[in-house]
C-alpha cells in the first residue's frame, strides 16, 4: 500500500474511500475548555488530516463543524476532501430515532451529509433526552435492542443522501453476522470501529472483517487515558513500551508514531485523539518510514489480548459485546 501524507485514502466496499489516519475528538465535555476542539480540528486540517472522527455524545460536534466550515471558507479544503464520521448513540437505536439523531448531528455540524455514520455501541439504552439514563438507584436503564431494525433505518438515511457510508463500532463477530445475514440487506457495514493497538491487535476480528470486506478503524491506537472510572489499568501504558521506543530511536520517531505505523501497515485505520498541536502534527508524520516484516512480527508479539476500554459498567447489558472471544 503506497500511502503518502497527500494521498492516504483506502477503499471501502461501497465504492467510497476513507483516509487511513484521522483525528479523534473525544474529550470529557466537563474538562475541556470551550473552543479547544475547534482549534485542534483546524490545526489538524492545516497539517494534512482529512478524516475527523466525532460523535453526538462527545458534545462538541458544533465546534468540529465550525472548524471544517472555516477551512472550506479559507479555501484550504473542499467539503469532498473531508471525511467526517458521526455516531448513533445508545439512546437512539429505535428505528424511529435514527434519522432524527443523524439530523441533529448534521444541524450541529451545519453540513448537508456525513461521510460515515456508525452505531456507536450495540447496546440500546432507554430512549429520551438523557444520554446516560439511570433509575432512582443509579442503575443504567437498558432498552430492548433490535440491531437489524436499527440498520434498516440507517439504510433509509443513506438512501435519503444524509450519509455516504454506513458502519458499526464495538460489534463482535456475532453482532456483525446478525447484520450481514439480515434478510433483504441493502448495504453492508463498510467498517467496524474497535479498540486496536500493539497490546490488543484484534487478530481474529481483523481476519473475520477482512473476509467480509469490512475495514477496521482502530480507536485508542496509542492506548488510552488512565481514567480508572472506565479504563482497565492492568496493562502498563503502551507508549512506555521498550520495543516501541527502541524502534522509535532507530527511525528517529516516537513510540506513538511506531504504534500508528504498525496499524497502518496492517490496513487498519487509526484515529489518535489529541488536542495538543505538537502531538497532532507528530501523529501525522507516519508516511516517511516503514517497519520491516520482522519488526512488524516483533510488535505483533507485544499483544496481551487485554482491552484498555472495557466499559465494565455496562457488562450486564444483554448485548454487551466483549463477553465473546471476538
Amino acid at each position: 500500500m503506497d500511502l503518502s501524507a497527500a494521498d492516504h485514502r483506502i477503499p471501502l466496499s461501497d465504492g467510497n474511500s476513507i483516509p487511513i489516519i484521522g483525528l479523534g475528538t473525544y474529550s470529557d465535555p466537563k474538562l475541556t475548555p470551550k473552543g479547544v476542539c475547534a482549534t485542534s480540528v483546524k490545526a489538524a486540517i492545516d497539517v494534512g488530516y482529512r478524516h475527523i472522527d466525532g460523535a453526538y455524545v462527545y458534545r462538541n460536534e458544533h465546534e468540529v463543524g465550525e472548524a471544517i466550515r472555516e477551512k472550506i471558507a479559507e479555501g484550504v479544503v473542499r467539503r469532498e476532501d473531508i471525511f467526517y464520521c458521526g455516531k448513533l448513540w445508545c439512546t437512539a437505536l429505535d428505528p424511529d430515532h435514527v434519522r432524527p439523531s443523524l439530523e441533529k448531528t448534521l444541524k450541529l455540524l451545519q453540513l448537508d451529509y456525513v461521510d460515515l455514520y456508525i452505531i456507536e455501541l450495540p447496546m440500546a439504552f432507554k430512549p429520551g433526552d438523557l444520554l446516560y439514563p439511570r433509575d432512582e438507584n443509579g442503575k443504567y436503564i437498558y432498552h430492548k435492542t433490535n440491531l437489524c431494525a436499527t440498520w434498516e433505518a440507517l439504510e433509509a438515511c443513506k438512501d435519503a443522501g444524509l450519509v455516504k457510508s454506513l458502519g458499526v463500532s464495538n460489534f463482535n463477530r456475532r453482532q456483525l453476522e446478525l447484520i450481514l445475514n439480515k434478510p433483504g440487506l441493502k448495504y453492508k457495514p463498510v467498517s467496524n470501529q474497535v479498540e486496536c493497538h500493539p497490546y490488543f491487535i484484534q487478530t481474529k476480528l481483523l481476519k473475520f472483517c477482512r473476509q467480509h470486506d469490512i475495514v477496521i478503524v482502530g480507536y485508542s491506537p496509542l492506548g488510552t487515558s488512565r481514567d480508572p472510572s472506565w479504563v482497565n489499568l492492568s496493562s502498563p501504558p503502551l507508549l512506555k513500551d521498550p520495543l516501541l521506543n527502541s524502534l522509535g530511536k532507530k527511525y528517529n520517531k516516537t513510540a506513538a508514531q511506531v504504534a500508528l505505523r504498525f496499524n497502518v501497515q496492517r490496513g487498519v485505520v487509526v484515529i489518535p485523539k489529541s488536542f495538543n498541536p505538537e502531538r497532532i502534527k507528530d501523529n501525522f508524520q507516519i508516511f516517511d518510514f516503514s517497519l520491516t516484516e520482522e519488526e512488524m512480527k516483533n510488535v505483533e508479539a507485544l499483544n496481551k489480548n487485554v482491552r484498555f476500554v472495557e466499559l465494565r459498567m455496562w457488562s450486564d447489558h444483554p448485548e454487551y459485546p466483549f463477553h465473546d472471544e471476538y
